[in-house]
């Protein structure tokens, strides 16, 4: 990898949310207690994002409801790869 290309790969932002919680059940995605969702971070990139899950899943492991999630909040700011035209 030439520096240019490193360069460019270091200075592309891609945030990723991770949170998690007790799930009511684990055949779904909704939550026993909103209000207690655990929000971990927002990191700067997915290699960071699924170090903090995996730390957070696995001090979590004895509660099988409880389940941590990693969004790709990128995705939301730019849907389909849409970016937006300086002026």
């Amino acid at each position: 990898m030439t520096k240019s290309n490193a360069a460019k790969l270091e200075s592309k932002q891609l945030l990723h949310l991770v949170f998690g919680g007790e799930l009511k059940d684990l055949d779904s995605h909704e939550f026993r207690d909103p209000s207690r969702i655990d929000v971990v971070g927002i990191f700067p990139d997915y290699d960071s994002a699924e170090a903090a899950w995996r730390g957070r899943a696995q001090a979590t492991v004895d509660n099988a409801q409880t389940r941590y999630f990693i969004v790709h909040l990128h995705r939301f700011l730019e849907p389909k790869g849409l970016r937006r035209k300086s002026a």
